[in-house]
């Protein structure tokens, strides 16, 4: 049975914890859309940016004295450099926001992070999920995933974290790791991403999620 709106699957993530891996996984299982780079596309598209400057700034703030500077800029009626004139990080906020929002007028769909829990709370065909782990086991996965070593993987993490929790309750008012955000939070680390995928579609399941496809558990591809 066809749901009155379309299904979306939310996907807060902590780096390392394996969440592109699980919403790749839920989409393909599901049979409906993966929206990740797609969104990052569009939003350079419709802000006329590149790509490149959109995807490095992506669900991260400006710094302080950035901003200052494309302020004075706009403020004052010396001509402005054009790297001056990059979008705001609410610019890209509001325009992916959009997207997302686009999106789920055509298709039931797997949102990766941006904030996708906040924007469609609203939404009547949700759930939101948090993955999480510890720090050995994302740093195991970043090494691998990224062939750095231990201390680089460190790093990333630690910047990860910093900068989405910042961008997160800069937008939202919200502390990103806050389990009242979401219908379900896992700890990846501990069950594997494989049986994190597993679980989810059972918890579709129990709360009665009705797709135009059956929901398969048994599928390992």
């Amino acid at each position: 049975m066809k749901p009155s709106k379309p299904l979306v699957i939310t996907i807060s993530r902590q780096l390392g914890s394996g969440g592109a891996y699980v919403g790749q996984q839920l989409a393909k299982k599901l049979d409906i859309y993966y929206a990740d780079h797609e969104i990052i596309n569009k939003a350079a598209t419709q802000l006329a940016v590149l790509k490149e400057n959109v995807e490095s700034r992506d669900e991260k703030l400006q710094s302080i004295w950035k901003s200052f500077l494309q302020f004075s800029a706009l403020s004052s009626e010396v001509h402005r450099p054009p790297e001056l004139m990059e979008p705001t990080a609410r610019d890209l906020f509001n325009t992916e926001s959009e997207i997302i929002k686009h999106i789920l007028k055509e298709h039931s769909a797997v949102i990766i992070g941006r904030c996708g829990f906040h924007i469609l709370r609203e939404y009547p065909n949700r759930v939101s999920l948090f993955l999480h782990g510890d720090i050995d086991f994302r740093s195991d996965r970043i090494q691998k995933l990224y062939n750095v070593s231990e201390k680089v993987a460190g790093e990333m993490i630690a910047k990860s974290d910093k900068e989405r929790a910042l961008y997160i309750n800069t937008f939202t008012n919200k502390k990103w790791t806050d389990s009242t955000n979401y219908d379900l939070s896992i700890n990846t680390g501990k069950i594997g991403v494989d049986k994190s995928v597993e679980l989810i579609l059972n918890y579709l399941e129990l709360i009665d999620i009705k797709l135009k496809h059956s929901i398969s558990t048994g599928n390992k591809s």
